[in-house]
């Protein structure tokens, strides 16, 4: 029998906990493998990237072809921490538009803006507890959705007026084709009445537009809607095909 070496092994073992009981498994890969890595021989691996002076990395989903997960490298748990809400935390989704490119890598082509969607689950709706940024392709039902109703979504946010997979989001649109400093985490706690002590509960989404973005909230209400904004994100891609 091929024995694998150190490196490959632990990574898988990393990975099988991430897809069942171990919820630090993406810390595990973070802290002492891509990091370490980063820092001793210059190589991001596992991630495909690692930012140290920025304090992120991009790591390849073990779910879908395309689908990546941008995640500081500080121990920040999740939407829920008083970290990602401070004057001088970093803005992670600018960091993670920036990682789109690794999904046009995957999929063979660049895509459109409105093809490309940013998820955070609630702290019900995933399963690691590291902050972690979905990026992947959206689901083609959502973005005829956000095309056919895209006069119902202003500056502010609002009921979205159909449901998306099955439950209902606030819509707010964000007019400027880079995130910049325009942290959505903050629009969701100064722009939504409770979110800010109550974050934890919430789930975030960005689809991109011709010239912006449509920043998608819901809330989970248990047990039937955990709080899983990556619901409408598409792990096959479709919208590349």
């Amino acid at each position: 029998m091929t024995r694998l070496p150190a490196h490959t092994a632990a990574l898988l073992v990393l990975l099988a906990g991430h897809a069942t009981a171990d919820p630090d498994a993406l810390w595990h890969i973070i802290s002492e493998q891509c990091v370490p890595d980063q820092q001793q021989s210059h190589s991001p691996q596992p991630c495909a990237l690692v930012d140290l002076a920025a304090g992120y990395v991009v790591l390849k989903d073990r779910e879908g072809d395309t689908q990546f997960l941008v995640m500081p490298t500080a121990r920040i748990a999740g939407i829920e921490s008083p970290a990602i809400l401070a004057p001088d935390a970093p803005n992670y989704w600018q960091d993670a538009w920036e990682a789109r490119r690794f999904v046009d890598e995957r999929a063979g082509r660049d895509l459109p803006r409105d093809d490309i969607s940013l998820a955070i689950n609630s702290e019900y709706g995933r399963t690691q507890n590291q902050l972690h940024i979905h990026v992947d392709c959206v689901r083609p039902d959502v973005r005829a959705a956000l095309q056919a109703h895209t006069d119902a979504i202003g500056p502010q946010w609002t009921p979205f007026p159909v449901p998306l997979a099955g439950h209902h989001y606030l819509a707010m649109r964000l007019g400027q084709p880079e995130f910049g400093t325009t942290n959505p985490f903050e629009l969701l706690a100064n722009g939504v009445p409770g979110a800010r002590d109550d974050m934890g509960r919430y789930t975030l989404v960005a689809v991109g537009d011709a010239s912006g973005f449509v920043l998608l909230a819901g809330r989970a209400d248990l047990p039937a809607n955990r709080g899983s904004g990556e619901e409408l994100q598409d792990h096959t891609c479709a919208v590349a095909h």
